[in-house]
C-alpha cells in the first residue's frame, strides 16, 4: 500500500494550543480521555519538550498542515507501563511504544493516521538503533485505530485485560506489533 507523505516535525511549546483543542475534539476526547485545558496539557506534555521526561513528541504535518501528534518512547523508561503490559504479551528488552491521534477531523478517513503511524515506527526505530519491536496496545473497541495500524505494517500479538484510557470503556485491548 502507498502511503502519503507525512512530516514529522518535533513538538514546540507554541503547538500546546493546537494539541488542547485537538484533545477536546469529540472523537479524540472519547479515546483518549485527556484533559484539554491548557495547564492540564501544559503539565503532560511540558517536560518532554523540557528534556525531564524522555517521551518523543511530534506534529504529523501533511502539505505543510498539522493534522495530528504521535508520541514515542520505549516502554521500559516508564516501569509501571512494563507491568501492565507484561501479563498481557512478552515486552521484549528496548522495546518502543508509539501513541498518536488524528485532531483534524478533516484529515480522518484518508490515510493519513496510517501515514502517521508508519512514519512514528520509522522514526523510532532510526532513533532507537537497538530497539527491534514497536508494541502499541489499543482498546479493542477501537476499530479504526487499530485497523490504521494493521494497514501501516503491525501484526497483532496479544489480546488481553489493560486498564483503559476511557473509563466508560471496558479493559479489553488488541496489542499490535511492528518488527525491525
Amino acid at each position: 500500500m502507498d502511503l502519503l507523505e507525512v512530516e514529522l516535525r518535533p513538538l514546540r511549546r507554541a503547538d500546546l494550543p493546537l494539541v488542547g483543542r485537538w484533545l477536546a475534539e469529540p472523537l479524540v476526547a472519547r479515546w483518549w480521555h485527556h484533559d484539554s485545558s491548557p495547564e492540564a496539557v501544559e503539565r503532560d506534555f511540558g517536560p518532554s519538550l523540557d528534556g525531564d521526561d524522555p517521551t518523543a513528541l511530534y506534529l504529523g504535518v501533511h502539505d505543510g498542515r498539522p493534522f495530528g501528534l504521535v508520541q514515542v518512547y520505549r516502554i521500559e523508561d516508564y516501569p509501571e507501563y512494563v507491568a501492565e503490559l507484561a501479563p498481557v504479551c512478552p515486552v521484549p528488552p528496548g522495546s518502543l511504544s508509539i501513541d498518536y491521534l488524528v485532531g483534524e477531523p478533516s484529515a480522518r478517513g484518508r490515510g493519513l493516521g496510517t501515514a502517521l503511524i508508519a512514519a512514528a515506527v520509522a522514526r523510532g526505530f532510526a532513533d532507537h538503533p537497538d530497539a527491534a519491536d514497536v508494541l502499541v496496545p489499543v482498546a479493542l473497541g477501537n476499530e479504526a485505530s487499530w485497523r490504521a495500524l494493521v494497514r501501516a505494517g503491525a501484526t497483532w500479538y496479544a489480546a488481553g485485560e489493560l486498564e483503559p484510557d476511557n473509563p466508560v470503556d471496558p479493559p479489553d485491548h488488541v496489542v499490535h506489533r511492528f518488527t525491525r
